[in-house]
């Protein structure tokens, strides 16, 4: 078929022609959403196993100390600091690797935050597969990964007899249509990839790298005893069982100093909020005294211990606050409103609660009185809310914030009562888990419910020479996720990422947690 003689229809032909080509080679917004998701999820995997490595190389420091494991930790771990030097190294220069792409790209800085052009074509290819100097950076990317291995097998004979079999770092050609009868390594990953997919590679790469690390100095380890957890922070506290007593009461002080290991990672939330560590591994807590009356606030500390176990200690701290004269206005639990919520609002004093009018305006609220004094608000939006009260003696307006309830905490269901968070897991263990749920932790309302809607599995390392992806609908484990969770062995990185569930009141959300589980 010829094109039209007629100049301007002649134009519009071909810029048909090539608007379709533009399209055939979009990459579609969810695909890269996906790769996004996937990365982050492996970088939060890396620092896992980092942070479990740290915990080990400072185990063995310890035991070159130790006049009873000094002998054998002499032998082995200088061969563990080999492997975490080979590791650092490897890390790092595909650390770099990613940094270039993401400038070829594009890359700018906007407000504090990334931004490259992740869909792009063609930078990933100019990268890693244009010659230069006789070799391309996806060869060279190959030939350090292979001495890698080869660095790590030449610590010891031992390791590379019980270790490097296993290692989860697989360098064959992964099978893909898009090769078309070549067989090179650097093609298979990086031809016509997008930007934030050849990232996620890497980052798949740096992830098999700190498995890697992590397997043989716990194999160096092994051989001289069990990890340490090393209290090195220390702290004086004294906590008092009120802040408000009447003559006759008893003062109860609880005073002592604290042992803190910072390998020991605490997470500590209060009233479902975390709240940020110091460097003595300890939390400071301050807020207004709000309604009159007694109040508690509920403290959970969650932290490593030895054995790699996530450990939870909850408690609950108690004050009171003072009543002064006049109308009281008291949202009775906490100073703000929650979106979706049922809240309290308890109005006192004005000459009786029969005299009392009561109005509020913003956030889409609405108020219904439950009994004497006693009243129900109902938030539908974020914002705020103004609370008028008058008593025909006494008048008082007060804001009130709105918040949306706390992200709850996602665990994997199965065999440990409540469900767990993320860390080691034995290979048959998780292979017996049922699916995911969602814990609203120490939260100052009771009875307040999270329904999971769908979530994403990533599968890498050992059994996973390509990365396993599996999206899962509603909270349990099934259809394809299960047949990929019976491929899990020890060595393989589980992370559970993308999880959306279903607000109190309506409505839904992605929570930014993910879980993840270094399979043993």
């Amino acid at each position: 078929m010829s094109l039209p003689k007629e100049p301007r229809q002649k134009m519009i032909n071909i810029m048909y022609i090539v608007l379709t080509a533009l399209l055939a080679l979009n990459v579609s917004s969810e695909i890269l959403n996906a790769f996004k998701t996937i990365e982050q999820s492996l970088a939060n995997a890396n620092n896992i196993i980092e942070r479990k490595n740290n915990d080990i190389y400072k185990s063995l420091k310890n035991k070159l100390s130790d006049p009873k494991t000094a002998e054998k930790a002499a032998i082995w771990a200088p061969k563990a600091e080999k492997a975490h030097g080979y590791a650092d190294a490897l890390f790092n220069y595909i650390a770099e690797l990613k940094k270039e792409l993401k400038i070829a790209s594009g890359l700018k800085i906007k407000d504090g935050k990334e931004e490259y052009k992740e869909d792009d074509l063609e930078a990933t290819t100019r990268l890693f597969l244009n010659f230069k100097s006789g070799e391309t950076r996806s060869q060279d990317l190959y030939k350090k990964l292979v001495q890698f291995k080869a660095d790590l097998a030449a610590i010891d004979p031992s390791i590379e007899k019980e270790v490097i079999p296993n290692l989860p770092l697989d360098l064959s050609i992964p099978q893909t249509k898009s090769i078309a009868g070549k067989t090179d390594w650097g093609y298979a990953y990086f031809n016509m990839t997008p930007s934030v997919a050849a990232i996620t590679i890497l980052t798949k790469f740096q992830n098999d790298i700190r498995n890697s690390e992590a397997q043989v100095v716990e194999y160096c380890h092994k051989e001289i005893g069990e990890v340490e957890l090393i209290y090195d922070q220390f702290n004086a506290f004294a906590a008092s069982n009120s802040q408000y007593l009447m003559s006759g009461e008893e003062l109860v002080i609880t005073a002592g100093v604290g042992a803190f290991s910072s390998a020991a990672k605490p997470t500590i939330s209060i009233d479902g909020n975390t709240i940020p560590i110091t460097a003595d591994g300890s939390a400071v807590y301050k807020t207004t005294a709000g309604a009159p009356g007694a109040s508690i606030k509920r403290v959970r500390i969650s932290f490593l211990k030895p054995n790699g176990e996530t450990a939870v200690i909850e408690k609950d701290v108690k004050y009171t606050v003072g009543t002064p004269v006049g109308l009281v206005v008291s949202t009775d639990k906490t100073r703000v409103f929650y979106k979706g919520l049922d809240n309290p609002l308890t109005i006192t004093g004005g000459g009786g609660a029969e005299n009392i009018n009561v109005a509020v305006e913003g956030a889409g609220a609405t108020i219904r009185k439950a009994s004497a004094g006693q009243y129900i608000v109902n938030c539908a939006q974020l914002g705020n809310v103004l609370v008028n009260v008058n008593s025909g003696k006494y008048a008082q307006k007060i804001s009130i914030p709105v918040k949306r309830v706390p992200d709850p905490i996602p665990v994997v269901i199965g065999t440990k009562p409540g469900g767990s968070v993320s860390g080691n897991m034995l290979a048959n263990t998780f292979r017996i888990q049922t699916g995911v749920g969602v814990e609203l932790k120490d939260f100052i309302f009771e009875g307040v419910k999270f329904t999971v809607l769908s979530f994403n599995v990533l599968f890498t390392g050992k059994g996973f020479e390509e990365m396993g992806i599996a999206e899962v609908n509603g909270p349990a484990f099934a259809g394809e996720v299960k047949s990929l969770m019976r491929r899990c062995q020890p060595g393989t990185t589980v992370t559970i990422a993308g999880i959306k569930v279903l607000e109190p009141g309506g409505g839904t959300r992605e929570l930014d947690q993910t879980i993840t589980f270094i399979l043993q």
